[in-house]
């Protein structure tokens, strides 16, 4: 009994606070938009009993989903936002582990303080370090101003309302999400495999792609994951920092839900949203759970 409350209150959480609400929209991406309160239709009346319930059902259809297919401004936006979530995770990979790297071979007096630095800037807001970034890129912003100064360039550069600003943003914001597993992963590790491989003729570098890089490969996989997931679905970066050009799936679901009050519209492009990130994850668990039971 204390086994099954312990796996069911998480799961109960989870079911109240995912899949309820997740079934809910996926409701509201069958139905039809309309001038009321909610701006959709149907509206379940159990009052009705059996017969409105199966006239509820009736009138749910499919076709915000084929909607999606016809408009290319929908597949251009989950294709970007995949590209742009996509570099990003890869720029906060390069970036990311070899400060994980130093912060586990750092002596274990400053380790603390290393990782109290890395988790320093969530003490504050996103939105202001977000906005604090407008304030660096800027045409006569921080960054311009110092290359300008120190005679780099002679013209400030428009980084501001680019893809490039974005990448920026969102290494920035998501780059702790990649150092802690990574970290976590190498802090672990034991370093006398490392000096068993270089006694056996090995070099540094071969040591460490043979064994760092495989002993590390749960928390890269992991660290890209919590890049990529909600990269793909940013809004206030791409909002802020990002210019007209800068196609996200996350401001075209702001602008169906808020400016042209589309809930069907918009829920039907969350529901693709969703899929496209937990499909993937699916088989690619299911394919690390084949080849752990193959040993390999």
């Amino acid at each position: 009994m204390r086994r099954f409350t312990l796996i069911a209150i998480p799961y109960l959480w989870l079911l109240a606070l995912f899949l309820v609400p997740f079934l809910i929209v996926v409701k509201i991406s069958l139905s039809d938009v309309a001038i009321a309160r909610p701006p959709y239709m149907p509206q379940l009346d159990l009052s009705e009993g059996w017969a409105g319930l199966k006239a509820f059902f009736s009138e749910l259809d499919f076709e915000n989903f084929a909607f999606l297919t016809t408009d290319e401004l929908y597949w251009k936006s989950y294709l970007s936002s995949l590209r742009i979530a996509l570099i990003s995770t890869l720029l906060a990979l390069v970036i990311g582990y070899p400060i994980a790297y130093g912060m586990a071979r750092a002596p274990d007096e400053w380790r603390p303080t290393l990782l109290m630095l890395v988790i320093l800037p969530f003490w504050t807001s996103f939105l202001i370090r977000v906005y604090a970034w407008k304030v660096i890129l800027a045409g006569d912003g921080v960054l311009n101003s110092v290359l300008v100064a120190t005679g780099i360039i002679s013209e400030p550069l428009q980084i501001l309302n680019t893809n490039t600003a974005v990448f920026i943003g969102i290494v920035y914001t998501y780059l702790p999400f990649m150092i802690l597993p990574i970290y976590s992963a190498l802090e672990k590790m034991d370093d006398s495999l490392l000096e068993a491989a270089e006694d056996l003729g090995a070099s540094r570098l071969s040591a460490f792609w043979m064994i760092t890089i495989p002993l590390s490969k749960g928390g890269i996989i992991a660290g890209c994951f919590l890049v990529f997931i909600p990269s793909v679905g940013e809004f206030v970066i791409p909002e802020l920092l990002g210019g007209s050009g800068t196609l996200m799936i996350g401001r075209v679901l702001w602008q169906e839900f808020f400016n042209n009050l589309d809930w069907p519209l918009a829920s039907a492009v969350a529901v693709v949203l969703l899929a496209i990130l937990v499909i993937p994850i699916m088989i690619f668990q299911r394919s690390e759970d084949r080849a752990r039971e193959r040993g390999e």
